[in-house]
This record gives structure tokens, sequence and C-alpha cells, in this order.
């Protein structure tokens, strides 16, 4: 679709970027309100300890993991990455992932999922040089895959999110774009289709 240049495409991914924290900010409020793991690991401390009884499962409450978290820390309470601790709106949806989820779905709509990326390079193993990359073939909706699952599950390595804010937070971004996509597929006068392949695997053709 030649006509389309970058602007458009551009313009595409920040609309979808502000509906996505939209959309993903009512999940949080208005129909989830799940509970930050961080907050979660306070339950888990104050009923492990004695000092109150929360309905935390008990295969949770008597996991070796508590032991060596308190060994390390001398709480039960679950070590986050950031000092500030987590976020203080709800887990569910992850914002983050929902706006990856999103702008990825854009990018694989307009461009070749299947292009090889020529000459691909890592760090060295003390990150101060370039070298090659050596492995199989590194396609376009791979890395944009890669990329959505890195910005999602970092979250989730802070401490920040669950598993499945990071799984279900990317398929809802999906959605959206898919959404966006098809309302402004009637504003193309050169009329053709978009075709994308989702997270889960599967494709779709708009």
């Amino acid at each position: 679709m030649e006509p389309y240049g970058a602007p458009h495409i551009l313009s595409l991914v920040t609309e979808v970027a502000t509906r996505a924290l939209k959309t993903v900010w009512y999940q949080k409020w208005f129909i989830h309100r799940r509970l930050r793991p961080e907050a979660f690991g306070g339950l888990v401390h104050n009923t492990r300890s004695g000092a109150a009884t929360y309905p935390v499962n008990a295969e949770l409450l008597h996991s070796a993991a508590l032991d060596g978290v308190f060994s390390a820390n001398g709480a039960y309470l679950l070590p986050v990455g950031a000092p500030e601790g987590c976020p203080t709106h709800p887990s569910y949806g992850a914002g983050h992932a929902t706006v990856a989820g999103a702008c990825v779905t854009i990018l694989k709509a307009w461009f070749d999922e299947s292009f090889v990326i020529s000459n691909p390079v890592v760090s060295n193993a003390d990150g101060t040089d370039l070298e090659p990359f050596s492995g199989p073939d590194l396609t376009v909706g791979n890395e944009l895959n890669k990329l959505a699952a890195n910005v999602a599950i970092g979250r989730n390595a802070l401490g920040f999110h669950y598993r499945s804010d990071y799984w279900e937070s990317l398929k809802l971004g999906e959605a959206l774009a898919i959404g966006v996509l098809q309302e402004s597929k009637s504003c193309f006068n050169e009329g053709g289709s978009l075709t994308l392949t989702r997270f889960d695997g599967t494709t779709i053709t708009i």
C-alpha cells in the first residue's frame, strides 16, 4: 500500500497507545481491581507470621520459596525491583503490556512479518561491543512479538504484575488495535487488506 507513509503508520501507533491506556484503566478500576503482588505479599507475611489471618492458599504458605525470602530479607514480604514499591493503582490489566500489544499489532499489520532481518548483531559478553548474531533467522514478526513480551515481562520481573496480567493485557491491546484497523479501513480509498499474526499464532485479515 504505497500511498501510506510513515506519518500514517505512526499516527495509528499513537492512536492505539492512547486508547489502550483508557481501556486498561477502565479494566483496572471499574471491573477487576486486582491486588498488586506486593500487597498480596503483605497478606502472606501477616498470615505466615501470625499477625493476622487471610484466605491465602495453604500451598503457598508452606512453600520453600517463602523460607528463602525470609532468610534473605527477614520478612515474608515480596521483594520488588524498585525502592518506591509497586504503583498504587490495581494490578490487572497491565498498562505497559496493553500498550505494547496494541502498538506491536499495528506494526505487524503494516510490515512484512516474514521479512528476515539482515546482519543482526548482539552485544558481547561484557557489553562493550557488538558482534554478529549466530542463530536462526530473525524475522520482523518474531522480533515484534519479543519486543511486546519484553515490555510486559519486565514488569513481572520487577514484582509489579502477575503472569496473567502480562498475557491477557497483550491480548487486550491486540484486540483494541484490530478494532482500530477495522474502523480505519473504511477510509482507505485504495482498498486492499491487512493480514497479521495474532499473539496466539492465528492469522487475521482485515
